[in-house]
């Protein structure tokens, strides 16, 4: 007790907060609930969750990759939210990989794991009759379903990108005539804007994943790459797009608007930087939402897996506390 006394005395005056670092999104409530005993489960993509997270897609194909997916995969199991795999493209005729993506005995089963492919893999793959390959892709990791990722800047300023041939809203619907598993469509860091939404809000997708301008920008990473010397003359294509928040309202008045709506859940990602914009988020949203982080998951699975659980549980501790004190303005 002293010693505490003591702390209190001794920080006081580093403790100070300016004004203009309150987070004024929230009304803070401090006497109308308990401390928290845990976050209310809840069913997304079918299954339960036990936090609103999603390991938005990272990457595979090379040993730290299969290290990053590992803990990845782990944590989820754990702390009981899904994941989306990055591109698997590199399995889709080569199994040296395999092992990379192979996480379903991990993440386990009662809780989603999407396997990813791009817009372009996915186009040319209908194009020549070979729409098996995504089948077998999919039952080969035990997925759920396939998260397509859409991301026409990304191939236009990669120095090796595809080219798209379609609208990718064409390609889209296509697949869903021969498919039968969930879909997932997302783009990579640009965001959408509100014709897209609608409608891919039209399709009946399993869900939306935004990532929006804010979070990491795939256009940027390949003009980074570029070694041409002039990517500097084509940064302003990487500079475009929708911000979550932007993201968000344009999807709010869609479903605010149209009654008609057969996507009816939504990954927020895209710039979440903290537990309080993800709560802040999914909170605002009128449909069913989870809020997904690639680097902020990244820079931890990176390393030991320790380092990764101490993070997330600092993230649900926060969140916690949020949904039991903090009410969205």
């Amino acid at each position: 007790m002293e010693s505490r006394k003591k702390d209190h005395i001794n920080l006081a005056f580093q403790s100070q907060t300016p004004i203009n670092l309150l987070d004024s999104r929230f009304n803070y409530e401090p006497l109308l609930a308990a401390h928290p005993k845990g976050l209310p489960p809840f069913t997304f993509l079918g299954k339960t969750f036990r936090a609103p997270l999603w390991v938005s897609s990272m990457t595979g194909g090379t040993e730290l990759a299969a290290k990053i997916n590992r803990n990845l995969a782990k944590a989820c199991n754990e702390f009981g939210f899904g994941m989306g795999l990055g591109s698997c493209r590199v399995i889709l005729e080569d199994d040296n990989y395999f092992a990379d993506f192979d996480m379903r005995n991990i993440i386990g089963n009662e809780l989603p794991f999407f396997a990813n492919l791009g817009i372009s893999q996915v186009e040319q793959l209908i194009e020549d009759n070979k729409v098996y390959k995504i089948t077998e892709l999919v039952k080969r990791l035990k997925a759920d379903g396939l998260i397509i990722h859409v991301n026409p800047i990304q191939e236009w300023i990669q120095p090796e990108g595809d080219r798209i041939q379609h609208p990718p809203i064409d390609t889209i619907k296509r697949l869903l005539d021969f498919v039968h598993f969930p879909l997932i469509v997302k783009e990579v860091g640009q965001g959408m804007g509100p014709n897209s939404l609608y409608e891919l809000l039209q399709l009946p997708l399993a869900a939306i994943e935004f990532a929006a301008f804010g979070g990491t920008n795939f256009a940027e990473i390949e003009r980074l790459r570029d070694p041409s010397g002039n990517s500097h003359l084509i940064e302003p294509l990487s500079k475009v797009g929708a911000d979550a928040y932007q993201m968000l309202e344009f999807v709010n008045n869609i479903v605010g608007e149209e009654k008609r709506i057969q996507c009816k859940q939504i990954i927020i990602s895209g710039g979440i930087k903290s537990f309080l914009d993800g709560y802040y988020l999914i909170k605002k949203s009128r449909l069913e939402a989870v809020y997904g982080q690639a680097s902020s998951f990244l820079k931890y699975a990176k390393e030991d897996y320790e380092q990764l659980r101490t993070f997330i549980s600092a993230q649900i501790k926060g969140l916690e506390m949020a949904f039991a004190y903090l009410k969205v303005k």
